[in-house]
């Protein structure tokens, strides 16, 4: 099995801080192809920001990420268990979690370890979901700019696990009964260009900008050059969402 990758625990608070939130919306949808409200698992929680939104529809959540930094951010509730663990190798009995998600974490993950852990800890009419979001939107002119910063600026310092993101996660390995997808869904949300500069510093792939070029902020021309398409204080943004649900194919008892 390949080594963990952890590309976040450098800017967990910037990660916490500015990543987007999901809609309501996608959450109900996935509810609705759930059995059972007792136990939930979000792997990758990264801040928990998932993990908090399971906490108000199960009795019990468990979080886990390989980033201590990460957790240490984490939103608490009451009934989230968090913890600094695989997600190929869990310590949860078998069969026992109602729901699974994974946003915008997958990629990272050792898909056939990962896809048999989960078909291990899922009840047999559990559901998996793992889901996340291409890059954002905001107008034309911004998004020409952005778009040539993403591809030819900052693009050879993704990680090669990124190209599962530009695919919609349509070719990534999902070892599981799959529901068909029968709604679309996007993020929605109003930032100032400050906001924008913080969720753009939150890349892993700017990390490793910065880590291989003394320290240089790529993020600071970006925003140069978008700022004078920035023709009022708060931009409309959006970001398209994919989405995969499954169930577990067999026991693995």
């Amino acid at each position: 099995m390949k080594k963990a990758l952890d590309r976040f625990s450098q800017q967990s608070k910037i990660y916490k801080d500015y990543r987007p939130t999901y809609p309501e919306e996608l959450f109900k949808y996935i509810y609705s192809f759930c059995n059972a409200w007792h136990t939930s698992w979000d792997c990758g929680t990264g801040n928990g920001q998932v993990a908090a939104i399971l906490s108000h529809a199960f009795d019990q959540v468990f979080a886990t990420d390989i980033s201590q930094e990460q957790i240490q951010y984490a939103i608490p509730k009451p009934n989230i268990i968090y913890r600094v663990q695989r997600a190929e190798k869990t310590t949860f009995p078998n069969h026992y979690i109602d729901l699974i998600t994974a946003a915008q974490a997958v990629h990272w993950f050792h898909l056939p370890s990962f896809n048999k852990e989960v078909n291990r800890v899922l009840k047999p009419d559990g559901i998996i979901a793992i889901w996340g979001y291409g890059l954002l939107k905001i107008n034309p002119e911004i998004d020409a700019i952005v778009n040539h910063f993403y591809q030819h600026i900052i693009g050879e310092y993704w990680d090669k696990e990124r190209k599962h993101i530009d695919q919609n996660y349509s070719t990534i390995l999902f070892n599981f009964n799959e529901v068909e997808i029968k709604k679309t869904f996007k993020i929605e949300t109003q930032w100032t260009i400050d906001q924008l500069k913080g969720y753009f510093n939150s890349w892993s792939s700017v990390q490793t900008y910065k880590e291989k070029n003394k320290g240089d902020n790529p993020v600071e021309k970006l925003l140069a050059a978008i700022a004078p398409k920035w023709n009022k204080e708060i931009q409309h943004i959006t970001f398209p969402i994919f989405l995969r649900i499954g169930t577990p194919i067999k026991s693995t008892d």
